[in-house]
């Protein structure tokens, strides 16, 4: 514990309170995790300067539940996108074409407010002898949406994902989104959606496997749903 006690020693030196255990853990590392009560204790803290009073009737169970809702809300960081990936199927019978999946519904959290970002992913590659279970291109969705996340960081690692672990010919991802940290507080421009794309081998490179990729995604059958 000499780190502990030159950390301590030097903190004291300096005229500060002394350090709590907690506050000395995350000093010493600040990557740590926090126990669940220190969690809590941090939703009771923001109460308080919010104006409220942390042990009324209404609130008393709140930090409780905001601690369950963020581990459902950022469950993704308990999730391999590798492990998701790792199992392909090669019998195909020679399929060749693209495998497109559209309108999977994701919901995130903006990393600079903390606010949902609520949209929908298209998501293809054009196959190089192997496939994937379908369901594996929306568990990767929902495996970075669960994180904190910006939508431009969240639409490449979704397609790098897929292009690291098929080698496929190609990858095509577009994300379409409404982020409250623009609709509900600052501008405030409610009915605005960002579009993201990313696009590897054939769907870069050419434009005709681009363009019928985006027909795909624009199509009345798998547009037509909103955000």
């Amino acid at each position: 514990m000499m780190l502990d006690n030159k950390l301590l020693d030097g903190h004291l030196a300096a005229g500060a309170m002394p350090l709590t255990q907690s506050a000395l853990k995350l000093a010493l590392d600040p990557r740590s995790k926090p126990s669940r009560e220190e969690a809590e204790e941090a939703v009771r803290t923001l109460l308080r300067w919010a104006g409220d009073d942390s042990a009324r009737e209404g609130l008393i169970d709140t930090p409780a539940r905001v601690v369950r809702a963020y581990e459902e809300f950022f469950s993704g960081y308990e999730m391999d996108p590798k492990d998701i990936l790792e199992r392909t199927f090669e019998e195909v019978s020679g399929y060749d074409e693209m495998v497109v999946l559209t309108g999977i519904r994701f919901e995130s959290h903006c990393e600079h407010h903390m606010l949902p970002i609520i949209g929908k992913a298209h998501v293809a590659y054009l196959p190089n002898f192997r496939v994937l279970g379908i369901s594996k291109l929306a568990r990767v969705v929902e495996a970075y949406a669960k994180r904190l996340q910006i939508q431009e960081k969240m639409t490449a690692q979704i397609a790098d994902a897929i292009d690291s672990a098929l080698k496929p010919q190609g990858v095509a991802v577009v994300l379409e989104a409404t982020h409250q940290c623009m609709t509900t507080r600052g501008v405030q421009k409610p009915g605005v959606a960002m579009v993201t794309s990313r696009f590897t081998g054939a769907f870069r490179e050419d434009s005709r496997t681009r363009r019928e990729f985006l027909s795909i995604v624009h199509a009345p059958s798998t547009s037509g749903h909103g955000i």
